[in-house]
């Protein structure tokens, strides 16, 4: 079934992937979710072939039968690190006949879309931390500053994952000694019922508690920190210290360092608005980018790349009365 004035789209982070078919004007039409996108870790072809069954359930929910195709794909996909892992996602999607056309992107840019105005040029910056941390802006003119964010082989310090993962070395240390004393040599284990961080360390390392229940011990972390832990509020404030960092680069590298331009927060850490963290990117952003306007989105990031569907004006789509408050509104 052909839809060319509709289109699909797809954000695809680390932990979750969200797909909407939406229509020209804005409704939508279709959704679905599911797992992860790793195509570094699954390889480019599984990886894709694996939002086959999302785009079909959405098209079902849709009222559509049989092998549906639109006029774009707009897929705003995590691990999209590279000009190179780009292309290959890019052609591996369009020989997939999902679409006219396709468009890839990496998914910090459909954060971005989902925090700027649907009027005037395209501006500003976004810093997405949830299981990692990355950073994409755009200038009036176009240009675009982006960071490979690969982990520490590019530099990059945070996320949810690096959180625990730092919290757990912390804890392990103030358990044994090398370290400062810290609550977390407590609360970490507790997570799991276990009495103590040899416990934990053991569990985790011979697989007894599996190693992608990490991410539970971030939330721990900041309750730890909320509490007046010393060494847990560190490793908060430096996580605090990295967003900003990364936005104040990408602005000045746009030359927007002294333009009233939103910089963009979102992702599962940002999004949560954990107070110490919260409050610290505020001030550290007033105090190093002061024209600089703070918006957290907690919208689904789908929303971004469904807006960047309208932009694109599929079926003049972005002329359609009302288009971009409906697709707004649905995910409000």
């Amino acid at each position: 079934m052909g839809l060319s004035d509709a289109a699909f789209a797809i954000d695809a982070g680390n932990s979750k992937t969200d797909v909407a078919l939406v229509a020209a004007d804005g409704t939508v039409l279709g959704e679905a979710r599911g797992g992860g996108f790793q195509p570094h870790r699954d390889g480019t072809g599984r990886a894709v072939a694996g939002l086959a069954p999302l785009l079909a359930t959405a098209s079902e929910r849709a009222g559509l039968t049989g092998r549906v195709r639109v006029g774009h794909v707009q897929a705003c996909l995590a691990n999209a690190d590279l000009p190179v892992e780009e292309q290959r996602l890019t052609e591996a999607l369009a020989a997939r006949g999902w679409a006219e056309t396709v468009t890839v992107a990496n998914d910090t840019f459909a954060l971005l879309r989902a925090g700027l105005p649907d009027e005037g040029e395209p501006t500003g910056v976004a810093v997405v931390c949830g299981a990692g941390i990355n950073c994409a802006g755009l200038a009036p003119d176009g240009r675009i500053a982006r960071f490979p964010a690969i982990g520490r082989l590019s530099g990059d310090w945070g996320g949810g994952g690096h959180l625990a993962d730092e919290a757990l070395w912390w804890a392990a240390r103030a358990d044994d000694g090398r370290g400062e004393p810290s609550e977390l040599a407590r609360a970490l284990p507790d997570r799991f019922g276990l009495p103590d961080m040899p416990a934990l360390i053991e569990a985790l390392h011979l697989g007894a508690v599996d190693a992608a229940r990490r991410h539970e011990l971030t939330p721990v972390l900041f309750a730890v920190a909320e509490a007046g832990d010393a060494v847990a509020r560190a490793i908060v404030a430096r996580q605090a210290e990295e967003v900003v960092a990364m936005a104040v680069v990408a602005l000045r590298r746009l030359d927007l360092l002294d333009a009233p331009v939103p910089v963009v927060l979102g992702g599962g850490v940002l999004a949560a608005r954990h107070r110490l963290l919260h409050e610290r990117v505020l001030a550290l952003l007033a105090d190093r980018a002061p024209k600089a306007s703070p918006v957290v989105v907690t919208a689904p990031p789908v929303l971004g790349a469904a807006l960047l569907t309208l932009d694109r004006g599929v079926a003049a789509a972005a002329s359609l009365p009302g288009a971009y408050a409906r697709l707004r509104a649905h995910y409000a």
